[in-house]
């Protein structure tokens, strides 16, 4: 028996490399399908939920390919990498019967709605699950950054940004076998540790607007679930520690 949800509205950040699952690039249509089951069981919770979802498995804009580009052409490129991949993700969730709207920061009305705050939360509010593409529509910011200002925006109260690893470690878990995990963390400590949770700009606006954020294991099953029911799993970054 699930649990009364300690959350109402959440933001979902996904990197768009855990969209390639085992491979480099590209997007495997079982992840889609592994994740969109996951947001439906919190759906079905009655829980209100966004996403933003990178695009490093596409294009990044400052990444080996694009040494010879100039950095807002570039940066734009990587933008509309996220866009694919918030298509494949609502195509993934309808499928699986889950009412989805996508909003870009860049127009593109042929296969998306432009961000409108209100009409995101509108969405939100009738139990739509909206996926914010295109980042900010502006270059020199992270979908990092655009995750936490979305989120503000629509006033979620909390991020909860999936990953690989169970949370945020002294060092790469994956490398480090002697790294250790924190379960919770102060906004300045990740600033001051230079912990890879997120980017600075990102950090800094999570903090000036009280926002918590979740890092957690997105590929363990029911995890989602579990982090939105309050169980303590992963590592909280939030104001006070």
């Amino acid at each position: 028996m699930s649990k009364r949800p300690a959350f109402n509205r959440i933001l979902l950040k996904l990197s768009g490399e855990s969209l390639a699952g085992s491979d480099k690039f590209g997007i495997r249509l079982h992840v889609l399908q592994t994740f969109a089951a996951e947001v439906k069981k919190v759906v079905d919770l009655g829980v209100q939920v966004a996403l933003v979802v990178g695009g490093g498995n596409i294009f990044r804009g400052i990444s080996g390919a694009a040494n010879e580009m100039d950095r807002v052409s570039a940066d734009y490129m990587g933008m509309l990498a996220t866009v694919i991949n918030s298509m494949a993700l609502q195509s993934a969730l309808e499928n699986a019967g889950v009412d989805t709207r996508v909003q870009t920061a860049i127009p593109m009305n042929q296969i998306a709605e432009p961000f409108i705050r209100r009409k995101a939360v509108r969405h939100l509010e009738k139990g739509r699950v909206v996926i914010f593409a295109a980042g900010t529509g502006n270059p020199y910011f992270t979908t990092d950054t655009a995750a936490v200002l979305r989120a503000v925006e629509v006033e979620a109260e909390v991020i909860l940004k999936g990953t690989r690893v169970d949370g945020v470690y002294t060092a790469d878990p994956e490398k480090d076998p002697n790294a250790e995990k924190y379960d919770e963390l102060s906004y300045m400590q990740v600033v001051k540790q230079e912990l890879r949770v997120m980017d600075t700009t990102a950090i800094t606006l999570s903090m000036d607007n009280d926002l918590p954020i979740i890092v957690f294991n997105m590929e363990k099953e029911d995890n989602l679930r579990r982090v939105i029911e309050g169980e303590a799993i992963g590592t909280k970054v939030r104001s006070n520690v």
